[in-house]
């Protein structure tokens, strides 16, 4: 169960978003991004002029054909470019709790301080951690007003699907595959317990429980971010810190240089730093040893590289490799 706060454009979306009890995304590898991210049983909030709306459960998911003449938001057609965005990936949403809040209240920190590291809503969404959703959980009152429900049962719907052939892509069906998906992929197979537990085994972390954990997305930094952010989920004196940097190609070394210096902005807490990349040679896994980092692989098993895959099947064939005798 995750919490994100999910970036409008303008108000007369969000009124839309909240009359319809909906959240919709574009017809780009960001809007593909967030549908892929945030899972049913998820939880979301959306976040406008600086303020956050609402709290809602993700009850559905679906992607639409022909979604450019799809109600309730209008499409876009950017004049410079001549593309034309619409959204036909949808969040249906259960609506728990009515508020407005200023994102300058200290419950919202850790969302507050990617806004302003980033310089603002380049981004389609926000991950917030567990102590946040607690917080904004107790905001508000019980939401009980009516929901304006949307028919759309006359319109096909897909499965969105990622390949790494080109001549295969076909928008919004298919998307080449990318590092944000590599990243988002990651962040769920880590999110499986078990598999986080396994995780930590195998870095040599046998002191750690997968269940005192959360792992996050991206985190910004006052100097760049780092892809994935693994930190306790309720810190009682201390907050320990894994910090994830992914590449979708080798890893080399200006990454481990990048990672290191990321480490140390985190600070004591860090206890460690993960390199996961399509592989490494021997020599950027001696400087990553001297520099207190661990490099992984990342590789998927029965999935063709000619082919379409969905995401949920990049998860349940996602395999992570750490080099025996490297271990942070």
């Amino acid at each position: 169960m995750a919490y994100f706060l999910v970036s409008v454009s303008n108000r007369t979306n969000l009124d839309l978003c909240v009359k319809h009890a909906l959240a919709g995304f574009t017809n780009s590898i960001n809007g593909l991004w967030t549908f892929g991210e945030i899972k049913e049983g998820d939880y979301v909030s959306f976040l406008y002029g600086a303020r956050v709306s609402n709290l809602y459960k993700v009850t559905e998911k679906r992607a639409f054909k022909n979604a450019d003449k799809l109600p309730p938001w209008p499409s876009v057609t950017f004049r410079m470019s001549g593309i034309t965005y619409y959204f036909p990936f949808r969040l249906y949403l259960k609506p728990i709790r009515e508020l407005n809040e200023p994102m300058v209240r200290p419950e919202f920190a850790y969302v507050a301080e990617n806004l302003l590291l980033r310089g603002g809503y380049r981004k389609t969404h926000f991950q917030a951690d567990q102590t946040t959703l607690h917080a904004v959980s107790q905001m508000g009152e019980l939401y009980t007003k009516p929901i304006d429900e949307l028919n759309l049962s006359d319109y096909e719907t897909f499965s969105p699907k990622l390949t790494w052939a080109k001549s295969l892509v076909k928008i919004p069906e298919t998307f080449y595959f990318q590092e944000l998906i590599l990243q988002s992929v990651i962040r769920h197979y880590l999110s499986g317990i078990g598999n986080l537990q396994d995780f930590f085994h195998k870095l040599g972390l046998h002191d750690l429980k997968a269940n005192d954990f959360e792992v996050l997305g991206e985190k910004a930094l006052p100097e760049g971010h780092v892809d994935l952010l693994i930190k306790d989920s309720r810190p009682i004196g201390i907050s320990r810190k894994i910090i994830i940097e992914v590449k979708t190609g080798a890893v080399n070394g200006n990454d481990v240089k990048q990672l290191s210096k990321y480490r140390n902005e985190t600070g004591y807490e860090c206890i460690a730093g993960i390199l996961i990349g399509r592989q490494s040679s021997t020599k950027t896994l001696r400087e990553a040893t001297n520099e207190k980092i661990t490099v992984c692989s990342y590789s998927f098993e029965d999935v063709y590289k000619d082919s379409e895959t969905s995401f949920e099947e990049l998860i349940a064939n996602l395999h992570i490799t750490v080099p025996m005798g490297v271990r942070t």
